[in-house]
């Protein structure tokens, strides 16, 4: 006799989504569609050193096809969300209509500018493999660009960057471009003399890794400030434009690459209705995850606020093991719900932070301890090179790393872009001329 299979779609492909999938895989009682605007998962954390040519896109990435070949219950949509038609349990997106039995919401955050035009307009956000790839093209182009203009008045604003935001993802791109200057520009670009970038961190707050301890605040300032760059504390970004950044104490930074992590806020979730909205736009959520009001509709991940959690009455911090372990009870709890079992309550479990300064150097805040230096840096490898999607992108990423940190030395160093003007739109009206 024939079952009926229930549809679960998932909205975004990042840690909580694919951890939801992956606890899934077994169940064959469900169909997954999984809707996202990209065909691959790709692991964020990591974007930094794609940005600074130390690794490849590919080490820390995997298409969705390949990476769910084996689970019979799963499909893949590429497309963007446009609505939420939960009266009829449905979702439009830019590339059809999709139905639902289930829905779960995990598309994460974007960049938040802060109502800042000028910055979002100019600055490079840090947020997904095609901002890396960027940030490294205007990075290598600012250094060629300096040695073609001589007679530029201007011309040091191609050697200064500004990193604005202190967080882990501010710490670990300065240091690692400092590295890049250090070791990789006096030796590949004479014309330069022993010039160098010079690199700008600057935060709002009084310290860096704000959430971290005292031992890797003070680690991360002094690791960065031996490798030469300036730190600048209690002072934020207010404008960026005609290549100027201005703080809010009205100092001017000439610059031709402003590199922005200074602050994400939810993707909007249009069809939520805004009362089920909470702040930096996170949608609220249940103990079981489930968005206020609906009962089979959840959110996951770094996009839902949720207070019921006892240790964080204030909501989870948006970090990758809340979501991926949001994903996994998530699956279990709907299980068992369809099987008219108990759910369990979401509770977070807090392994630690960790963030790397510079080659060899990194800091850690475990439960009960905190470390930084050598040790740590090797930790932090090892932790990292665990959730990365697919055996042989493991292996090829140890091999970079291993490679890369000894020699500094990557050979990424490609200036690459495309030449076609043509859009999507032109194209269309060609083939159907």
């Amino acid at each position: 006799m024939a079952v009926n299979k229930k549809n679960i779609v998932v909205v975004g492909g990042g840690f909580a989504g694919i951890n939801f999938i992956k606890s899934l895989k077994n169940e064959s009682q469900y169909n997954i569609t999984l809707v996202d605007i990209n065909n691959y998962n790709f692991f964020p954390p990591l974007i930094y050193q794609v940005a600074t040519a130390f690794i490849e896109s590919s080490n820390i990435s995997m298409p969705f096809r390949k990476m769910f070949k084996k689970n019979k219950n799963f499909n893949f949509h590429l497309g963007k969300l446009v609505n939420i038609d939960s009266a009829n349990n449905i979702i439009h997106t830019d590339a059809g209509v999709i139905p639902y039995d289930h829905l779960v919401l995990a598309l994460g955050t974007e960049t938040n500018y802060f109502g800042m035009e000028n910055v979002k307009k100019n600055a490079f956000p840090m947020k997904n493999i095609t901002d890396a790839l960027a940030i490294r093209n205007k990075i290598l182009l600012n250094l060629e660009d300096y040695i073609l203009h001589p007679e530029d008045t201007n011309r040091d604003a191609y050697l200064n960057i500004v990193v604005a935001g202190g967080g882990p993802s501010g710490v670990e791109i300065s240091g690692m471009i400092a590295e890049l200057s250090d070791r990789i520009v006096t030796k590949e670009y004479p014309e330069l003399a022993g010039l160098k970038p010079k690199i700008h961190l600057v935060d709002a707050a009084p310290v860096l890794l704000g959430p971290m301890s005292k031992i890797a605040q003070q680690e991360a300032k002094d690791v960065l400030e031996r490798l030469g760059i300036k730190i600048t504390l209690n002072v934020a970004v207010k404008d960026y434009q005609n290549d100027i950044v201005v703080l809010s104490d009205d100092t001017q930074i000439h610059t031709k690459t402003l590199i922005w992590t200074s602050g994400v806020i939810a993707r909007e979730l249009p069809g939520i209705p805004e009362d089920k909205i909470g702040r930096g736009r996170r949608v609220l959520v249940d103990q079981y995850n489930a968005v206020q009001g609906f009962d089979n509709v959840y959110a996951i991940g770094d996009i839902c606020f949720q207070t019921t959690d006892g240790s964080y009455p204030n909501g989870h911090p948006q970090l990758a093991q809340v979501a991926m372990q949001q994903g996994t009870l998530l699956a279990k709890n709907i299980v068992a719900k369809d099987n008219n079992q108990s759910e369990k309550p979401f509770a977070y479990w807090d392994k630690g932070s960790m963030a790397v300064i510079s080659r060899y150097r990194a800091v850690a805040d475990l439960p009960n301890f905190s470390f930084k230096g050598f040790f740590a840096w090797m930790t932090w490898l090892l932790i990292h090179l665990v959730p990365i999607a697919g055996f042989r992108n493991k292996w090829k990423l140890l091999g970079n790393w291993l490679w890369s940190f000894y020699s500094a030395n990557s050979g990424l160093r490609l200036i690459i872009r495309s030449e076609r003007k043509r859009d999507a739109n032109e194209v269309r009206t060609n083939q159907h001329g």
